[in-house]
């Protein structure tokens, strides 16, 4: 039995805002020099693709109206034309990619904050959609369902992903791990905005930290920052713009491992690349101690049943022809 050690790259930026031709070619930039350093895995912040709805926590609903209509214009389709140059990069540099987008739905009112898992032959092999949109942002996202809940086999390990503040969700995060995560992303975006004794790096830190002590896995944190771009955008809807959107402890982006400790130095708020080695065979040690996928549980008391069926908005029935038969 063979287990995998590679180098990981996660990246802590910001978007082009609004604009994906040029945030997937940063992107790109960021994929081409994780592969120059031996990376075979990279991780991008949440909804990366191409911007974060920040105006639904410092304007009013009505003012960012004008402002869901630009991302929902910003959007994309996972085979939108667009992302081609992303995939290709993937085979190109023989690198797996998970990407965090804003998923364009069939109605003009739907988006969905999607992670992409795409393998190092550029095929996208995954998407999880966030399955509840966390506080002001339900004015923006439509909620994901079950079946995006899954682990990926890749040639690098079993990947699994959430996004932001859905990695809070134990049920979830059990889902999982249930089917043999060993390699998590968890992306998110900063949140300088939060309540006044809320410190965003370091919440992020331990909730990679316990889904990875729980789990004996591999957590990779990707965050994005705040650029004077995004500010200066929504500066005329919010002339104290500045005040609302800069904040220390935003954004925390790095590695944790199976023992629930933090692997080398992490970004805190800063922009770059961080690098680490995954070594999978760290996850079996801690699983003789506590593993909650097998001996240490109690599947006869506990049963969590996960309804994995795709959201159906409408269910056509024929009477009319069934009748006929009769």
């Amino acid at each position: 039995m063979e287990f995998k050690k590679f180098k990981a790259a996660t990246v802590q930026t910001s978007p082009v805002f609004l604009n994906v031709e040029k945030t997937i070619e940063k992107a790109i930039s960021f994929v081409k020099e994780a592969a120059s350093n031996g990376a075979e895995l990279i991780a991008f912040p949440e909804v990366f693709v191409a911007g974060y709805p920040y105006w639904n926590w410092i304007m009013t609903p009505v003012q960012g109206s004008k402002w869901y209509e630009e991302l929902y214009k910003n959007s994309v389709a996972v085979d939108d034309e667009a992302m081609q140059p992303l995939y290709q990069a993937a085979k190109e540099y023989n690198i797996h990619i998970v990407m965090g987008i804003n998923e364009r739905g069939k109605s003009y009112g739907e988006i969905y904050n999607t992670n992409l898992i795409i393998d190092n032959t550029g095929t996208v092999i995954g998407k999880h959609r966030k399955l509840v949109p966390t506080w002001a942002e339900k004015l923006t996202w439509t909620s994901g369902d079950g079946s995006s809940l899954k682990v990926y086999d890749t040639e690098i390990g079993p990947i699994g992903t959430l996004a932001c503040g859905e990695n809070t969700n134990t049920l979830a995060r059990f889902t999982l791990l249930s089917q043999g995560e060993l390699i998590h992303i968890a992306n998110y975006i900063s949140l300088p905005v939060a309540p006044p004794d809320y410190n965003m790096a370091e919440a992020i830190k331990i909730r990679a930290a316990a889904h990875s002590f729980e789990g004996k896995l591999f957590t990779i944190v990707s965050c994005s920052t705040i650029s004077k771009e995004i500010m200066d955008a929504l500066r005329d809807d919010v002339p104290n713009v500045d005040e609302l959107l800069t904040r220390k402890n935003s954004a925390f982006s790095g590695f944790v491992g199976p023992n629930g400790a933090v692997i080398g130095e992490p970004l805190i708020d800063e922009e770059g690349t961080a690098y680490a080695e995954i070594d999978l065979q760290k996850c079996i040690q801690p699983k003789q101690m506590h593993d909650i996928l097998g001996h240490y549980n109690r599947f006869d008391i506990f049963d969590l049943r996960v309804n994995v069926a795709p959201t159906r908005k409408i269910t056509f029935i024929d009477n009319h022809e069934e009748f006929n038969k009769r």
